[in-house]
């Protein structure tokens, strides 16, 4: 019988819920060995909340050899340093999003990993959703003919609460702002399922509603390598939030995402529609969405390091979402349209 992985978590905090469900349901593929944070507080909580046990110390976990595999999902700022100690030790790495803070950063972080010789996989959930997993087959397959849009509405509302937490929505510790915090989960599946951008003409700006020092309102107009074009508009200053839309429009037809929900439409086919949550992750409460997706990804992570593949959502496929928010960023400073920087999807 196979031995389960050893797995460990860095970081209990809002992103936890979600991995902690999965790795319950995972249980006969997993061991579970620790979890830290550095608030005994939150250990605490963790601990009671999944009844998982929890380490006192970040050497606890990586010296420790029984573990095979470690969760990193603490703040962007953090990821470089606790990623790479992580895999130099001997660890896979499953990385929260973003890789990192921008993509200098982020792209040394992925060739460090790679160059330890490690599995390093990225939280993007919403590539495993079955509307995005659908859609993906047919796009690959031609059946929207050649694309000519595709645009992503993320336009959702974040509490007074929620800008509460120390730092959050600085630049110091999470990087930046709307674009990097909330709107690269669908800004990453829309790259997944049209491939990349390669020019950004963009504007961001703070609303003023929250006291943060990074954007809080972000459009930007895209030309992709294939051809297409399309527009962005995110915001998480839009009461009360409204669910994410990626639209994608062929010579052969057109498909909507919203939030779960995708509805494909072609002339001379019966309308295909998969159903799922259309609640989104536009409302006050971010955490307030199923854990399945998660699993579905931890699942390809684990079979991942088993056959020594890259994952599906791998740290080079990462680094794609993340040129695109700088190039978005850089063109809102200059007032110029930014080439998108060119990543290969390669290595592990």
């Amino acid at each position: 019988m196979t031995r389960k992985l050893g797995v460990g978590m860095i970081g209990l905090g809002l992103a936890v819920k979600p991995h902690a469900l999965a790795l319950r349901d995972l249980a006969d593929r997993v061991q579970f060995i620790g979890g830290y944070s550095p608030s005994a507080e939150r250990r605490a909580a963790f601990a009671g909340t999944y009844g998982m046990p929890t380490v006192d110390s970040l050497e606890a976990l990586l010296g420790n050899p029984e573990i095979d595999a470690v969760w990193v999902l603490t703040p962007p700022n953090t990821h470089a340093d606790i990623a790479l100690r992580a895999a130099r030790s001997g660890k896979h790495v499953l990385l929260e999003k973003p890789v990192d803070v921008d993509l200098p950063r982020s792209r040394a972080l992925v060739e460090g990993v790679e160059r330890a010789g490690r599995t390093l996989g990225v939280v993007f959930q919403s590539r495993f959703r079955p509307g995005p997993v659908a859609l993906r087959d047919l796009l690959r397959a031609g059946a929207l003919g050649e694309l000519i849009s595709a645009s992503a509405s993320i336009r959702w509302w974040r509490s007074a609460e929620y800008y509460a937490q120390a730092g959050r929505g600085t630049r110091a510790r999470d990087g930046g702002g709307v674009l990097l915090t909330q709107a690269i989960h669908t800004l990453d599946l829309l790259l997944d399922l049209v491939g990349p951008a390669t020019t950004v003409m963009g504007q961001t700006r703070a609303s003023g509603l929250r006291s943060v020092d990074t954007e809080d309102v972000a459009c930007a107009a895209v030309t992709y390598g294939n051809g297409a074009v399309g527009v962005i508009d995110a915001s998480t200053a839009v009461y009360p939030g409204y669910p994410e839309r990626i639209d994608i429009a062929g010579t052969g037809g057109s498909a909507v995402i919203e939030a779960e929900k995708l509805i494909v439409q072609r002339p001379g086919h019966p309308a295909l529609e998969i159903a799922g949550s259309s609640a989104g992750g536009g409302g006050a409460d971010p955490m307030a969405f199923s854990h399945e997706p998660h699993k579905l990804l931890i699942a390809d992570f684990l079979d991942a390091i088993a056959t020594g593949r890259a994952p599906q959502s791998s740290g080079r496929s990462a680094l794609a979402v993340q040129a695109l928010i700088d190039a978005i960023l850089a063109s809102s400073a200059t007032g110029a349209p930014v080439p998108v920087a060119a990543t290969v999807a390669r290595g592990r």
